[in-house]
């Protein structure tokens, strides 16, 4: 996938110390993410190509499927538009 996704310009990517939490902050909205999903999307900054994000979380996390739910996670942030 030659796709480089960057939050989109009306969604903010924030930590909550408070929840201990990463954030979705979206108009009118907020995402709460769950485990690994902060990691994810701050390598979401339009300079890496989708298969460089995985390459980078698979040495991060060795022995996660992040070959298969990467991709995947990062197509439905798409669909919801907070990636272009």
């Amino acid at each position: 996938m030659t796709w480089r996704p960057v939050l989109s310009r009306s969604v903010m990517l924030r930590h909550d110390s408070v929840r201990s939490a990463d954030l979705l902050l979206l108009p009118e909205r907020v995402v709460v993410l769950c485990g690994n999903a902060g990691s994810v999307v701050r390598l979401c900054d339009g300079s890496r190509e989708v298969d460089e994000i995985v390459a980078e979380l698979g040495e991060r996390f060795p022995g996660a499927p992040v070959a298969d739910e990467v991709p995947a996670f990062l197509t439905a942030l798409r669909k919801e538009g907070w990636l272009q």
